[in-house]
């Protein structure tokens, strides 16, 4: 099910998309993006990469305006963005649904291309400078990092969102 007009959808909607799929599910879940460029960048991502929708917080996140569709160049409205009330809720009823949740968090050990991203799936990114909250990073299946092989200790969220989302589309295809 894709949207036709950018508008921002509800946990209802949400819901009644995964109920209408025929495919295992592949979500994109970004915990706090609050840059309106990240977030046009990672929903112009998730549409490249087949992401059925896009899910973040109502509130301290950014939301779709005219910098976010500017930057998504059409994503935001073929993409839908579902905005929820209370984040760890909604992580727990896609778990109910044999949702895997895979975190990206740069202390862990696990790489993300060690990580099984086959069958449903919900890769879940965190804010710009403090990543994954407490409560969704304890909601998540697996933590995964991105290996790092220079100096900085980082990516944008927009350009990790990417690698992880490609990784899951790599293996899919497989």
């Amino acid at each position: 099910i894709r949207c036709r007009v950018a508008s921002v959808k509800n946990e209802r909607h949400l819901q009644t998309l995964l109920d209408a799929l025929t495919v295992p599910p592949f979500l994109l879940v970004l915990d706090g993006v609050q840059d309106p460029h990240n977030l046009g960048a990672c929903l112009r991502t998730a549409d490249a990469a087949g992401v059925h929708a896009v899910i973040a917080p109502k509130d301290r996140a950014a939301t779709l305006n005219a910098t976010v569709r500017k930057v998504a160049s059409g994503a935001a409205e073929s993409v839908p963005f579902i905005a929820v009330t209370n984040l760890a809720r909604t992580l727990r009823s896609l778990q109910e649904r044999n949702i895997w949740l895979v975190g990206a968090a740069g202390e862990t050990e696990t790489s993300v291309y060690q990580a099984s991203l086959k069958g449903p799936l919900a890769i879940v990114m965190g804010a710009e400078g403090t990543g994954l909250r407490r409560l969704t990073r304890e909601a998540c299946d697996v933590l995964v990092k991105i290996p790092m092989q220079g100096s900085v200790e980082s990516l944008n969220v927009s350009v990790a969102t990417a690698v992880c989302l490609y990784e899951a589309v790599r293996q899919r295809d497989l």
